[in-house]
C-alpha cells in the first residue's frame, strides 16, 4: 500500500473529489477514483470522504493506493495504419483517441495491444513489459506518426537519434489567435505542475524544452502552424503555445474553456512528419501522414469563416 498526500488549492473549491483526484493522479480514471472513495481509501484529517464530497479548498487529502498487480497484457486485433514496416522498425500513423502504451486505467485498447497482435514477439523489450517496442510516444488525443522498434538494437539506435536530435518530428496544429511572427522558437523549461500532477508547466529549473515553429496560414482569429521539436518533453507543444498566449484549439487541459472549437474532442495537433536514420541500413528515411478528418474539418470551417 502506498500513500499520496495533496493540499487542495483554494481555486479548486466546489469541485467534486472524484473528478479532482482523477486530475491529480496520472492514469487514474474518475470511476477508479470513485472505487477508492467507496473503499474509504481517501480521507481528510483522518476522516474518510464520500464520493459526492465537494472540495472547500486548502484541505489536506490523503489517498491510500493499493499495490499494483502484475497485468498480463494481451494482443488485440485492432486495425493499424502502417506507414512503413520491415524487420527492424514499424512506422504507425496513430489515430486520435488511442493511448500509446498500457498504464493504470488503460490496460487494453492501446497501440501496444495492437502491436503485440500485429508483430507477435518481434518487439524490443528495453522499455519494459508494458511498453514493448515503444521508443517515443504522442498524447492520446494527438494523431500521427511514431516509430516502433522491433528489436533491441533498433531501439537503442532510435533512442540515441532522438536524444541527439537527429531524428526529426514535425507537427501541425491550429492555435487560437494571430501569431505575431511567421517563424520563431519557444525556449522555455518544462516540468510537472506543482499542484496539478496531470499537467505540465513552464517551471524555472525544469527540463530544457525547445520548439521551433512556422506559420502555414492565417485565418480570422486562428493560425495554422507547423512545429519541429528539438526536445521531446511531455505536452511540449501544447504547453509552449499556451505559454505565449496561443493555445491549441480543442486542448482540454491547456486550451480555452470556451471557444468555437473547444468541443472538437481533443487538441487539433497532428504528428505529420518523421525523419530518421534506419538503424540497420543507415539510410535516411522520411515519412509523412496526411491530415486526419477531424483536422481537415476544422480547416474547412476556418476557410468558410474568411
Amino acid at each position: 500500500m502506498s500513500e499520496l498526500q495533496f493540499t487542495v488549492p483554494a481555486e479548486q473549491s466546489g469541485k467534486r473529489i472524484d473528478s479532482w483526484l482523477a486530475e491529480q493522479i496520472e492514469g487514474l480514471t474518475r470511476s477508479a477514483a470513485q472505487n477508492l472513495l467507496s473503499e474509504q481509501a481517501v480521507s481528510c484529517n483522518g476522516q474518510p470522504l464520500k464520493k459526492n464530497y465537494k472540495l472547500v479548498g486548502s484541505e489536506a487529502i490523503t489517498v491510500q493506493l493499493p499495490e499494483l498487480k502484475e497485468v498480463d497484457l494481451k494482443p488485440e486485433n485492432i486495425p493499424l495504419d502502417i506507414v512503413y514496416e520491415d524487420a527492424d522498425i514499424v512506422v504507425v500513423n496513430k489515430p486520435r483517441g488511442m493511448v500509446v502504451h498500457p498504464a493504470a486505467g488503460n490496460w487494453d485498447g492501446t497501440l501496444v495491444n495492437a502491436l503485440m497482435y500485429h508483430c507477435g514477439d518481434s518487439l524490443s523489450g528495453i522499455n519494459g513489459e508494458h511498453r514493448p517496442g515503444i521508443v517515443h510516444r504522442i498524447d492520446k488525443d494527438t494523431s500521427g506518426l511514431l516509430v516502433v522498434a522491433k528489436n533491441d538494437a533498433a531501439h537503442q539506435s532510435l533512442a540515441a537519434q532522438i536524444a541527439a536530435h537527429t531524428a526529426y518530428r514535425g507537427y501541425e496544429a491550429i492555435v487560437v489567435g494571430s501569431v505575431k511572427d511567421d517563424t520563431g522558437t519557444v525556449d522555455k523549461p518544462i516540468a510537472r505542475h506543482k499542484t496539478d500532477r496531470k499537467k505540465m508547466a513552464i517551471v524555472e529549473g525544469g527540463r530544457e524544452a525547445i520548439t521551433h515553429y512556422t506559420v502555414i496560414k492565417r485565418y480570422n482569429g486562428y493560425t495554422y502552424m507547423a512545429f519541429q521539436l528539438e526536445t521531446g518533453r511531455t505536452h511540449q507543444i501544447r504547453v509552449h503555445m499556451a505559454s505565449i498566449g496561443h493555445p491549441i484549439i480543442g486542448d482540454p487541459v491547456y486550451g480555452l474553456k470556451k471557444d468555437r472549437f473547444s468541443n472538437i474532442g481533443g487538441q487539433c495537433l497532428h504528428a505529420a512528419k518523421l525523419t530518421l536514420t534506419h538503424p540497420k541500413t543507415g539510410e535516411r528515411m522520411e515519412f509523412s501522414a496526411s491530415l486526419p478528418q477531424y483536422f481537415t474539418e476544422v480547416i474547412d470551417k476556418l476557410e468558410r469563416m474568411q
